[in-house]
């Protein structure tokens, strides 16, 4: 729109201007004829008049006269001696109807061109004139004012000015409203497009049943083709998603019945290798070796299958075991089993002083702990120092109703800018967890993610050499309560499950 009225008013002035140009043109044409006219009355002979004495100007003074008509007689020396103006046509003498000129006025009639045409000139206190010569001897010189066609230009110019403005804003408002009426359907469009980016179209079994109205897809206007296009891309977008969660879905349930069909055959077998190793005969070196080694991979086979059964189970969303449970002792007790697993690290608590209740479920939140804790002692160098802390979550993700904040800080190199983003994903591993002495499946920070999910909780990490923390914020319990619900082991040199802020383990 603002283009539009730009183009009005580009074309509005160039009419404008190309009319007031003609006008001008017209009426000063118009002037200049009568400016001619004037000089040939000026030199007729008049009969039954005396003859005009020498230097007379009352040829200024003749009948039909407009007012401030002006008049000069040129000397034989070709300047002009004397002028007069017509002040009063209505006086009975020639020289009570003139008024003397000045000298400036008189050297401004002097210095037009004696070539009998028309041409403009400046009187001083008088303004512009029409000014000619007599084309026979130069006489004469004569001229008429050009106030009032500058008037009358002026006057159309104020109105084209108005006319104009009113014009532009008229056609603002109406094109306005106009095109207001003409995108309401695009709006509509607009709409329907917002709501299907605000549904959760990456997980689960997504029913996209948003559509544009028919009224506004009607493919015979420009509005109804985007329309028509934006259903035809859902119903495919749509189409799609039911795939991919069929797929998802078969895929799901193939790995939980894998998994639990292998946890019987893994028990068989290790516990076929222990009792060979256990029995009557005594086997030779290698024979023990190679049971041993049966063994510890039957073992991290079991942990990973276990680990695959439990996203498995997550995802097809079955319930947790909600309670009122508080953060603390399960943070004491994970800290306590990780300090036992890794004594080359430095362990340490920061707990708050009153409960940090959460509703969720107590093993998979500490399996969470767990993770992490382990996650932390598996991929950092023996010497760091790994510190658990939990206090109140502040800012946007504490969400309405306040929350917990789990954090899980060490110093150790940090993960690599390439591995950070996909830190969370299924089977992903550094390259110093590639190895199958570090024990690591790729699965523990999924797990976190996915048991947090179910909590309604949030998890993210930042990393940079020497720093790691990987932060869980946890929803509050719905209704605050001065006695746990749980109760947690006590640490030794504790009160309650709790250590001092920034003790050392």
């Amino acid at each position: 729109m603002v283009s539009a009225v730009a183009l009005i008013a580009v074309v509005g002035a160039v009419i404008g201007t190309v009319t007031t140009l003609a006008l001008y043109s017209y009426m000063q044409g118009q002037l200049d004829r009568q400016v001619h006219d004037f000089v040939m009355r000026a030199q007729m002979p008049r009969p039954h008049e005396p003859r005009r004495p020498q230097g007379s100007l009352d040829f200024v003074a003749m009948a039909g006269q407009p007012l401030r008509a002006v008049g000069a007689r040129i000397g034989p020396g070709g300047t002009a001696e004397a002028g007069a103006k017509l002040t009063n046509p209505t006086g009975r003498l020639p020289e009570e109807r003139l008024t003397d000129l000045t000298t400036a006025q008189v050297a401004a009639l002097n210095r037009v061109p004696r070539d009998g045409r028309s041409h403009t000139a400046e009187l001083p206190g008088l303004g512009d004139y029409r000014v000619e010569s007599s084309a026979k001897d130069g006489s004469l010189v004569l001229g008429l004012p050009l106030a009032d066609v500058q008037k009358t230009v002026g006057r159309l110019v104020l109105i084209e000015a108005c006319v104009t403005a009113a014009g532009l804003a008229a056609v603002g408002l109406a094109g306005s409203a106009m095109v207001g009426i003409a995108l309401r359907p695009l709006r509509r469009v607009a709409a329907t497009a917002t709501r299907v980016s605000e549904l959760p179209l990456h997980q689960g079994d997504v029913a996209l049943h948003v559509r544009v109205p028919a009224s506004e897809s009607d493919g015979r206007t420009e509005v109804g083709q985007v329309g028509a296009a934006l259903n035809r891309m859902l119903g495919h977008v749509g189409s799609a998603l039911s795939a991919r969660q069929e797929s998802e879905t078969r895929v799901r349930r193939f790995v939980a019945d894998a998994s639990h069909e292998l946890r019987t055959p893994l028990a068989s077998i290790r516990g076929y290798a222990e009792l060979t190793r256990r029995g009557r005969e005594q086997p030779g070196p290698e024979t023990r070796h190679a049971l041993g080694r049966i063994e510890s991979e039957a073992e991290r086979m079991t942990g990973l299958v276990e680990d695959l059964l439990l996203l498995a189970r997550l995802d097809s969303g079955r319930p947790l075991a909600y309670e009122r449970i508080d953060l603390s002792p399960l943070v004491v007790d994970a800290v306590s089993d990780a300090r036992v697993a890794g004594s080359g690290h430095r362990w340490r608590l920061e707990l708050p002083d009153e409960p940090a209740v959460v509703y969720g479920d107590a093993g998979r939140l500490h399996q969470i702990l767990v993770n992490l804790l382990a996650n932390a002692r598996t991929h950092t160098p023996e010497g760091t120092t790994v510190t658990a802390r939990v206090r109140a979550a502040t800012g946007a993700a504490a969400g309405r109703d306040g929350g917990v904040r789990l954090e899980v800080r060490d110093d150790g190199p940090g993960i690599s800018a390439e591995l950070l983003p996909h830190v969370f994903e299924r089977f992903a591993r550094g390259d110093a967890s590639r190895s199958r002495g570090a024990g690591s499946t790729g699965l523990g920070l999924a797990i976190v993610q996915a048991v947090v999910a179910a909590h309604g909780g949030t998890v993210g990490v930042g990393s940079v050499p020497g720093r790691t923390v990987f932060t869980v914020t946890l929803p509050t319990a719905a209704a605050p309560s001065t006695a746990r619900d749980t109760a947690g082991r006590t640490a030794p040199g504790t009160a309650a499950g709790r250590t001092a802020p920034g003790t050392g383990w």
